[in-house]
């Protein structure tokens, strides 16, 4: 056989290999994780360099599958984010522009119905589904996660939460809002479906405990498990344990925050170690990644990107990101073309042939092939987004990275050589800027204006309240 039919061959059996191994996904329906972090920085987990927070088990995840070294969020700021995220579209496309109010009363603050979460995708084939932690995708009893595909419900309704047990004291968001304490409903006791719970523990080590127990509840039968964790989101609170496993930072700011990050990853490494324990660990696909770059109020570390949480510099959309699938997902692979967190459901509904609603189409791919190899493509030629609020408009195509903002002003980067964006392109460039403001405008009139108000205009409207009531 000659050199030109061995490469043929070999092409025909690998294809072969690659359309049985889709097929056979569909048939096994492999269990699903989704690791999200809150607030992390990019620089804070060990697959990303980390030096002073260790995090052995949530690298396991990077080191035994692909770690996405140029891995993307859609919103930088929470809610948004997620709600990219949990619909695999951009969140522009259904008014979800904010973070959303917490009041129970607001039937228009949440993720709008008509849109299709990854539970609600996975259900009709035969998943459960739960979601463990942070929800904000709606306060108002329509945006339940129990209305929403999701059988379990064990967390918070709102964007952030107390972490000490003590500290719970509320029975729901309303009793919450009357308090004295600003953001009360950081204060509310925990929710499992619809049913207050009482706890001792410190919230990261009971998020994780619910993990652990949904997974053995539910290891005979396909599920999507949504660990949805608060951590390290502020306010900066942490356990003696973990501060004293952390006593080598000597900033005391970080010390707390990299305690935190400990307590995720002890969670992450009993999810881990109870797959392999229940034997389901070569069924699950596992991916992990933060909601948006690191805060700059929570010490968090975002090296080498510019800038921090709110920003669309790199900082405050490119996070930590991988996937670990063993035997299936390579191993110990740096994938480095873009990817988004729109892929996350875009990839289940790859790997289950989910049906998608044809008049919702989903931004994001299946990365499936692209992280085999079969496919020696991009699976993005172009990613955007938009902050309404700030008036911004950002895009990379390629390694060109343009951002068009009342607030941050105009630039363009190039990402190749200037990862941490301190070039300013524009006044070289600047018809490439042009073409990128074209580009980004057109994609523009496909998204809807905010259908709800944010919350940071409730905050504010408290605070204004509160100033009236000192005064008099």
């Amino acid at each position: 056989m000659n050199k030109m039919a061995i490469k043929l061959f070999n092409k025909v059996v690998l294809t072969t290999l690659l359309c049985c191994s889709a097929i056979s996904y569909a048939a096994q329906k492999p269990n699903f994780i989704i690791i999200l972090t809150d607030d992390q920085g990019y620089a804070d987990v060990g697959f990303n360099g980390s030096d002073d927070i260790i995090t052995p088990n949530i690298d396991r995840i990077a080191n035994e599958g692909t770690k996405f070294t140029n891995g993307y969020v859609t919103y930088a700021v929470c809610g948004p984010s997620r709600a990219g995220l949990l619909t695999g579209r951009y969140q522009g496309r259904f008014g979800f522009g904010y973070n959303p109010i917490i009041d129970p009363t607001d039937k228009m603050s949440g993720l709008p119905l008509e849109e299709q979460m990854v539970s609600e995708v996975l259900k009709p084939i035969g998943y459960t589904s739960s979601i463990i932690g942070k929800w904000h995708m709606g306060t108002h009893e329509r945006f339940h996660p129990n209305k929403r595909g999701f059988e379990h419900f064990y967390g918070f309704l709102s964007g952030g939460h107390n972490y000490f047990p003590e500290d719970l004291i509320y029975q729901n968001i309303t009793e919450a809002k009357k308090s004295s304490k600003g953001a009360g409903w950081y204060n509310t006791k925990l929710l499992e479906n619809n049913q207050r719970v009482e706890t001792d523990e410190y919230l990261t080590d009971e998020l994780s405990n619910e993990a652990v127990k949904f997974i053995e509840r539910e290891h005979d039968n396909p599920f999507f498990l949504y660990l949805s964790y608060n951590a390290p989101h502020t306010p900066l609170q942490a356990s003696k344990e973990y501060l004293d496993r952390n006593t080598h930072i000597k900033d005391k700011k970080r010390r707390t925050y990299a305690a935190m990050v400990t307590a995720v990853d002890d969670g992450v490494g009993r999810v881990l170690a109870k797959l392999k324990e229940l034997g389901i660990d070569e069924n699950t696909m596992v991916f992990f990644l933060s909601d948006n770059g690191g805060s700059s109020k929570n010490a968090s570390n975002n090296a080498p990107l510019r800038g921090s949480k709110g920003d669309y510099f790199e900082g405050g959309i490119h996070v930590p990101f991988a996937v670990r699938w063993p035997g299936t997902v390579p191993a110990g692979v740096d994938y480095h073309n873009p990817v988004s967190s729109l892929d996350i459901l875009g990839t289940f509904a790859g790997i289950t042939n989910a049906p998608i609603a044809k008049e919702r189409p989903l931004d994001g791919v299946n990365l499936m092939p692209f992280i085999t190899g079969q496919n020696k493509g991009i699976p993005h030629q172009v990613l955007f987004w938009r902050n309404f609020g700030q008036g911004t408009l950002a895009i990379r195509r390629g390694d060109s990275k343009a951002i068009n903002s009342n607030k941050k002003g105009q630039h363009l980067f190039d990402l190749t050589t200037d990862l941490s964006e301190k070039n300013n392109l524009l006044k070289s460039n600047r018809e490439q800027f042009e073409q990128h403001v074209r580009e980004m405008k057109s994609w523009e009139t496909e998204l809807i204006d905010p259908i709800f108000r944010s919350l940071m205009s409730q905050k504010n409207k408290t605070n204004k309240k509160k100033n009236n009531k000192v005064k008099h």
